[in-house]
C-alpha cells in the first residue's frame, strides 16, 4: 500500500474523493485522480504477502491480511473552496468514458450540503473575449459584445469552472465560423456545443457515453434555446451520423483520445479541425504524435495551469 498524508492541511476543510475499482484498472484510475492532484492516497493490499514466504506471516496484522486483493482504491483531496464537487464531476466522467465500473465515494461534508455546495462556487465565467458561462440562478448583464450561455450543469460534467472547458470554448471562438457544423464528442452538460451554437454554428451534434449527462444538455439546450444543438447517446463516435463537420471537439482525457483518434478524421472535413482537451501537460507531445501517425497536423493549442489543449487539421 502506498500513501501520502494530508497531516500538514490542518488548516483547511478538506473532502476526500475515493475511487474504487477493480484493481486492473489502478493505473487509469490513479491517472484520472491525478488530473485532479497530485495528492493521491492509494490502497492497493495485492502485494501483502509478496516476498514473505511465510517468515513473517504471523506478524501481519488479521484485518490487514483479509483485504480484498482484487480491488483497488484512490483517494485525492480537495479543499473545499475549490469546488470538491466539480473535482467530482469531472471524476465520474473521465470513468464513465474509460469504461472503468468504479465505486466513487465523498467524505468530510454531509449529504445535504454536498448537493447544494459546488453552486457557490459557479459564478459567471468569461472564458474569452466573448463567452461567458452564466449558472441558470445568477443574474448577468452582459456587455454589447459578450455572448451568454445559460448553464444548469445538474450531474454533468461541464460548468466552465474546470480548466479544460474554459480551454476549449476560447479555441471555439477562435474556430467556429458563422454558418459551420460541429461535432462535440463527450459532451457532458452540453457546454462547448451549445456555446458553438451561440458563435454562430448552423448546427451542433453532442454526444455523451453517459444519458444522464445528454438529458442534461437536452435541458440546457432548452435554457439556451438551441434548437440547432442535437444531444444524444453515443460510445464515442459509434452512433454517430456519418457527416463531416468543420469542427469537432473532443474534451475528454488522453487515453480516450489516443482510442479515438484512427476514426475522427472520417468526420472532419478536409479543411476542418479537431479541438482536443482534457489532456494534461506531460501527456500532450504524446497525443499529439498519436494524432500526427493518423494524418492530423497540429495548428494552435493552449495551456493553463497543468493542462493542454491542441487545434489540429487533416494534413
Amino acid at each position: 500500500m502506498e500513501y501520502e498524508t494530508i497531516e500538514n492541511y490542518e488548516d483547511k476543510n478538506w473532502v476526500c474523493i475515493r475511487v474504487s475499482a477493480p484493481r486492473a484498472h489502478l493505473d487509469m484510475v490513479t491517472a484520472i485522480m491525478s488530473m485532479v492532484d497530485n495528492a493521491l492516497m492509494i490502497e492497493d493490499f495485492s502485494d501483502v504477502l509478496q516476498d514473505l514466504d511465510g517468515v513473517y506471516g504471523d506478524l501481519i496484522d488479521e484485518e490487514l491480511l483479509g483485504k480484498d486483493r482484487e480491488t483497488a482504491a484512490v483517494s485525492v483531496f480537495v479543499p473545499d473552496e475549490k469546488s470538491p464537487a466539480e473535482a467530482e464531476f469531472f471524476v465520474r466522467a473521465r470513468l464513465l468514458e474509460c469504461g472503468i465500473d468504479a465505486q466513487i465515494t465523498t467524505s468530510g461534508v454531509s449529504e445535504e450540503d454536498w448537493a447544494e455546495s459546488w453552486k457557490k462556487y459557479y459564478k459567471p465565467i468569461k472564458t474569452g473575449n466573448r463567452l461567458v458561462i452564466v449558472p441558470v440562478w445568477e443574474t448577468y448583464e452582459p456587455a454589447p459584445e459578450e455572448i451568454t450561455v445559460l448553464m444548469d450543469p445538474g450531474m454533468a460534467f461541464g460548468t466552465g469552472t474546470h480548466e479544460t472547458t474554459r480551454l476549449c470554448a476560447s479555441l471555439l471562438e477562435s474556430y467556429v465560423k458563422e454558418g459551420c457544423t460541429v461535432l462535440d464528442v463527450g459532451c457532458g452538460s452540453g457546454i462547448l456545443a451549445i456555446s458553438a451554437a451561440k458563435l454562430g454554428a448552423a448546427s451542433a451534434y453532442a454526444c455523451d457515453i453517459d444519458p444522464v449527462a445528454v438529458r442534461i444538455a437536452k435541458e440546457n439546450c432548452v435554457l439556451n434555446q438551441t434548437e440547432n444543438v442535437t444531444a444524444a447517446v453515443s460510445d464515442l463516435l459509434r452512433d454517430v451520423p456519418e457527416q463531416r463537420y468543420d469542427v469537432c471537439v473532443a474534451n475528454i482525457v488522453a487515453d480516450v483520445i489516443i482510442r479515438m483518434a484512427p476514426d475522427i478524421g472520417r468526420f472532419m472535413k478536409e479543411d476542418g479541425v479537431l479541438i482536443v482537451s482534457g489532456i494534461i501537460e506531460e501527456r500532450a507531445d504524446e497525443v499529439l504524435s498519436v494524432l500526427s501517425a493518423n494524418g492530423l497536423q497540429t495548428v494552435d493549442g493552449k495551456r493553463e495551469n497543468g493542462w493542454y489543449a491542441g487545434v489540429v487539421t487533416k494534413r
